[in-house]
């Protein structure tokens, strides 16, 4: 028997909110632990849509210390960048590497991944809303 999920689009807004407690929201929306019917084997999340991803912030320090690091697999291949310039560059990523860290390491994951929807400004695409996070 297959299982029909039901799903909503939920509305986050970052401006002035905290990478990691934002990120801690969103994954238990996408991932469906905030359902009743909630499953770990199944993917039964909601979509989420997050605007104003350039009002992001962090506490302490990690403005000017808190750095992303990508290795190509080579020698001398890894690669830094400072979350100040990745945020300049594209806040949108900052906010998709903390959210796709805390989501779990299987086969879910990327399936999850698909229904987050980031945007810098308030412009969006979905128009069929259903329930907002303030």
């Amino acid at each position: 028997m297959k299982h029909q999920v039901n799903r909503k689009y939920h509305l986050f807004d970052a401006q002035g909110k905290v990478l990691g407690r934002l990120a801690t929201e969103i994954v238990g929306v996408v991932s469906g632990k905030t359902k009743v019917d909630y499953a770990p084997n199944i993917d039964g999340g909601d979509f989420v849509v997050v605007v104003n991803t350039d009002g992001l912030q962090v506490t302490g320090n990690k403005g000017d210390d808190k750095m992303y690091h990508h290795f190509s697999g080579y020698p001398g291949g890894i690669r830094s960048i400072a979350f100040k310039d990745q945020m300049k560059k594209d806040s949108r990523k900052v906010l998709y590497q903390a959210v796709y860290g805390m989501l779990p390491k299987n086969k879910l994951r990327a399936r999850m991944l698909t229904r987050l929807r980031m945007y810098k400004d308030e412009q969006r695409e979905e128009e069929t809303i259903h329930v907002n996070h303030e």
